[in-house]
């Protein structure tokens, strides 16, 4: 058994890389777990991929995504324990609908090497050992990288860090690098930090994309305010940004 994990870009289908639409066509099952009808928007994305790019007979697998305690302060701890218990429903899937020579297939939105699970659970299931196969990870077009080109910055500069954090970590620790790229941030952790300038997006690549850059002390309240209507317009969000010094 063979499996491929591939990247699927940040939302545009034309960020679809040669060889993820090459390796989607050599795919005999795709495996989809549905975060149910709020995020439908991101499985119809991967069966519009599938469409486009697949060579019938094919098949689509799919499984619920188990539910994850958003409200325990074990922030950590709730995180594995919702991770293994998707492991075991992706493994029920590989076992159930993929033939000894089949190759299967995740599509991974945006690049499954950033701040993605799909890694971690397809080793979690090899360490179990009651499925074996190989498998391959065919890299995308991470949200970061559209990020910096929708808003035609580069991410580095010359003789400059940069930091890849979270939301929650950037409220503990503050921005420890020059330029901070953080993601899955619930929590506006941006605000105060008025020497920085920010450059913001959501739903990269998709008809719905906003936008907004400028100095944290002048649009990080409005960020805050458009980032909560859209959540509450779509019931969910994909944002993502770049904090750059400005004392610099």
């Amino acid at each position: 058994m063979r499996l491929l994990i591939i990247g699927i870009g940040a939302g545009d289908p034309d960020h679809l890389t040669l060889q993820a639409a090459k390796a989607i066509a050599a795919t005999d099952v795709f495996f989809i777990v549905d975060k149910g009808e709020a995020k439908h928007e991101l499985i119809e994305l991967r069966h519009e991929l599938i469409k486009e790019h697949g060579r019938p007979p094919y098949r689509i697998a799919e499984a619920r995504d188990p539910e994850r305690d958003r409200t325990t302060p074990a922030y950590t701890d709730a995180v594995a324990d919702w991770r293994s218990r998707r492991a075991l429903a992706c493994e029920a899937l590989i076992a159930e609908e993929l033939g000894e020579d089949e190759t299967g297939a995740f599509l991974v939105w945006g690049d499954p090497g950033v701040y993605d699970s799909t890694l971690a659970i397809v080793e979690e299931i090899l360490d179990r050992g009651n499925v074996t196969f190989d498998y391959e990870v065919i890299p995308g077009i991470s949200a970061v990288a559209a990020l910096t080109a929708r808003h035609r910055t580069s991410l580095t500069q010359v003789g400059r860090p940069v930091h890849l954090t979270t939301g929650r970590r950037l409220a503990e620790d503050g921005p420890t690098a020059d330029d901070t790229v953080v993601m899955l941030d619930a929590r506006s952790s941006f605000l105060g930090l008025d020497d920085h300038t920010i450059y913001w997006g959501a739903y990269l690549g998709t008809s719905d994309e906003i936008l907004v850059s400028g100095k944290v002390s002048e649009v990080g309240d409005r960020i805050g305010e458009i980032r909560a209507e859209a959540r509450a317009r779509k019931g969910w969000i994909m944002d993502t940004y770049l904090l750059r010094r400005s004392d610099r």
